[in-house]
């Protein structure tokens, strides 16, 4: 006897449609941090600090951006991390990232990543190559903790008390400004981390440091959920719209 396909909750786009905003979003995210950060050193070769901010600006801007283009559809985590607390505060209340989308959501994350270094890297006309920036220092590690943190803090406080509509401007502002008071620069973003070894320029990261870097950032998104909890209790109810409201409610047609 045929079984009938279930169909997606409602205003929940086709986890297909989902799979692929995250895939484009996070490829994209990944192409501007990797192709400003080369626009960067190429324009400013004799200036850090310039490079740094030409690079910050480009990706505070670019991600919210993408957040607005994308969030109605797939929620716009572009992100291991937010993804997995998404679902870990959403599953009682059945809110959030349902359990059978967590592990496809990573994998289009962590491959639209590695394709976005790659597009950054064809652009510039940049050989493939493993970058061989080595990052690993106490303060860098300790920096991913508290970037981390802050910002599962921040989406999930937004989404909490009904201001999920700025995601996109506070979002972007907070990893603009991640990018100057910590040490490592705020990546944030354990699919942004794995992607960025795969090009060897301003904003690559060697193969050796990744693995410090993943750990920290769960480190940090663990301590991002329980803050959040610490502060509000019923977060649950608000997991669905994390990190844009779904598409049932800004738009039937999306």
């Amino acid at each position: 006897m045929k079984t009938a396909t279930p169909s997606p909750p409602v205003g929940r786009p086709h986890l297909l449609r989902r799979l692929t905003a995250e895939f484009v979003g996070t490829g994209l995210l990944v192409t501007i941090v990797v192709g400003s950060g080369i626009a960067a050193a190429q324009l400013s070769p004799d200036d850090i600090g310039l490079q740094l901010l030409e690079n910050s600006l480009a990706t505070a801007f670019g991600l919210a951006v993408l957040i607005l283009m994308l969030g109605p559809v797939s929620g716009a985590h572009f992100n291991p991390v937010v993804s997995t607390v998404d679902w870990l505060i959403g599953r009682s209340a059945r809110t959030g990232l349902p359990l059978r989308d967590l592990l496809p959501y990573v994998i289009a994350q962590i491959a639209g990543g590695i394709a976005g270094a790659v597009l950054a890297n064809l652009m510039f006309d940049v050989g493939p190559a493993l970058s061989t920036k080595d990052r690993v220092t106490g303060g860098h590690l300790l920096a991913e903790v508290v970037a981390t943190a802050g910002l599962v803090l921040l989406i999930f406080a937004l989404a909490r008390t009904g201001r999920g509509a700025a995601s996109a401007a506070a979002v972007g502002a907070y990893i603009g400004a991640a990018y100057w008071f910590t040490s490592s620069t705020s990546f944030a973003n354990p699919a942004v981390t794995i992607a960025r070894m795969f090009s060897d320029t301003f904003a690559g990261i060697a193969p050796g440091s990744v693995p410090g870097y993943v750990l920290m950032q769960l480190i940090g998104g663990a301590l991002g959920l329980g803050l959040v909890l610490l502060f509000y209790p019923t977060a649950s109810r608000a997991a669905g719209d994390v990190l844009v409201p779904p598409a049932s409610s800004t738009n039937a047609n999306v």
